[in-house]
C-alpha cells in the first residue's frame, strides 16, 4: 500500500527519494519572457496632458462665466467671486486627490488612463507614488519657480521629448518612462 502523505514519487516526481513532510513547499518557476516596453508616442502624451488640463480648465471657465452673473443681481456684493473661488478650489483639490490616487494605484492620470498609457520605471517596474509625485512633479515645479532659470527649465523640459529617447527632463530626473498599456 502507498502512503498518500509520504509519496515523493507521485507528488513531486522524485524517484527513490523519501519525501520530507517538514520541508518547505516547492514550486516550479518558469521564467516567462517579458514583453518589451513600447514607449508611447509624443502625440499621445500631449493628448493626455491636454485631457488632464481640460478636466480643470473647462469647469473653471464655465464657473467663471456663470457665477459672476449671479453676483450682478446684488449690487456691491462679492458673494459670487467668493463662491467661484471656493468651488473652484474644492474642485481642484478633489481632482488632485483623484489624480494622486490613480497615480498610486495604476501609474496613470485621468488623461493617461483614457489614452491607454502609464508611467513606469525605466526598467519596466512599477513607479511608486513618491517617485512620481516628488521627482516628476514637485522637483521640476521647484526648479521652475527659480527666477530666470526656472523659465528656461520650464521651456526645455517638454522639448526634451523630441530627443531619441522620447523622455522629458522630469522623466530623466525620476528615472521613469511613459509606455503603452
Amino acid at each position: 500500500m502507498v502512503d498518500p502523505y509520504n509519496n515523493a514519487e507521485e507528488q513531486w516526481g522524485m524517484r527513490g527519494q523519501a519525501a520530507n513532510p517538514y520541508a518547505a513547499p516547492t514550486a516550479r518557476v518558469v521564467d516567462e519572457e517579458t514583453a518589451e516596453l513600447v514607449k508611447s508616442s509624443r502625440l499621445v502624451r500631449l493628448g493626455a496632458v491636454l485631457l488632464d488640463s481640460a478636466v480643470i480648465v473647462v469647469p473653471a471657465i464655465v464657473l467663471a462665466v456663470v457665477i459672476p452673473g449671479f453676483s450682478l443681481q446684488k449690487a456691491g456684493s462679492s458673494g459670487g467671486a467668493d463662491i467661484l473661488f471656493g468651488v473652484l478650489g474644492l474642485g481642484i483639490l478633489a481632482f488632485a486627490g483623484y489624480q494622486l490616487y490613480l497615480l498610486h494605484k495604476y501609474g496613470q492620470t485621468v488623461g493617461k488612463r483614457m489614452l491607454g498609457i502609464k508611467i513606469v520605471r525605466s526598467d519596466g517596474s512599477r513607479a511608486g507614488l513618491g517617485r512620481i509625485f516628488a521627482l516628476r512633479y514637485f522637483v521640476p515645479g521647484l526648479i521652475g519657480a527659480i527666477p530666470f532659470i526656472g523659465f528656461i527649465f520650464s521651456l526645455a523640459d517638454p522639448l526634451f521629448i523630441f530627443g531619441e529617447e522620447k523622455r522629458c527632463i522630469h522623466d530623466m530626473i525620476a528615472d521613469t518612462i511613459v509606455v503603452d498599456v
